[in-house]
């Protein structure tokens, strides 16, 4: 059986002709080969291959009908010619031509209409180039914003809908802001917070319903504050505790329970 792969189609499906391309005398020169690197076949690979070897003719495809071709082909043009393509009606030609220009031309783009698009712009700027991006309406976006913002653009996204943008605050943000998030709904983005805070802060935390919190509490607050926790209800905190004060009695009220479960916020 013959695969896709082992063909030579165009991007309309039809096989490709040597005889017929406008660049068969590559052919004999050992710059094109069937199923290898070829500009009239629909495999991006080859197409790659075709221009890495005959750059000067990339400029001639940047407005062929097919996107991969017209995408591959921005890759090798002259740069002032790419421009044009930001409007491109294909996101992969969009961002084709964009990673090659000037960080000016990458502005409007965060704004694009495609989530690709906005990721791939959000990743590569950096500042108050992301702030517009803050409210940007794709929770992904907007987790790369808070990976490359400074922390001085933190705050704008402490509140953000969507746990795993507030993690990521809350692993970056100033030590002043740690308070607010250490009463986040999200069990993990409080565990972040805490991992972060001083072990005097770490006692507001004492009482958090996550056994995490409190086992992360009871390894780092001194030891004459754990009275606290020598019943807590996790097994695994009162053993911690127990090691660290040298308490051996017996538990005053302990209620045998398994892990609580970490308290969290459903993901839409």
């Amino acid at each position: 059986m013959t695969t896709d792969i082992d063909e030579a189609l165009d991007w309309q499906g039809n096989e490709v002709d040597c005889a017929s391309c406008p660049h068969r005398e590559l052919l004999s020169a050992g710059r094109c080969e069937l199923k290898k690197a070829c500009v009239q076949d629909r495999y991006a690979r080859r197409l790659e291959r075709f221009f890495q070897q005959n750059r000067a003719l990339a400029d001639d495809y940047l407005m062929h009908p097919y996107f991969e071709t017209r995408a591959v082909a921005a890759g090798y043009a002259t740069v002032f010619l790419l421009p044009r393509l930001l409007q491109d009606p294909d996101e992969t030609v969009r961002w084709s031509a964009a990673r090659r220009l000037p960080k000016r031309y990458l502005l409007p783009l965060r704004t694009d209409p495609h989530r690709e698009v906005r990721i791939r712009i959000a990743s590569v700027l950096s500042d108050e180039d992301l702030r517009p991006m803050v409210n940007d309406s794709d929770y992904y976006v907007r987790q790369i914003v808070a990976k490359r913002a400074s922390p001085g653009l933190l705050p704008l996204l402490v509140l953000d809908p969507d746990s795993g943008v507030r993690r990521e605050v809350a692993r970056r943000i100033g030590p002043e802001w740690l308070a607010q998030i250490a009463i986040d709904k999200d069990g993990d983005v409080r565990l972040e917070a805490a991992r972060r805070m001083s072990p005097g802060r770490l006692l507001a935390m004492i009482d958090d319903p996550d056994w995490r919190i409190r086992y992360e509490v009871a390894s780092r607050i001194d030891t004459y504050e754990l009275t606290e926790l020598l019943d807590d209800p996790d097994p695994l905190v009162r053993e911690l505790v127990r090691s660290r004060t040298g308490f051996t009695g017996p538990a005053r009220s302990v209620s045998s329970q398994p892990h609580a479960t970490p308290v969290t916020e459903s993901t839409p």
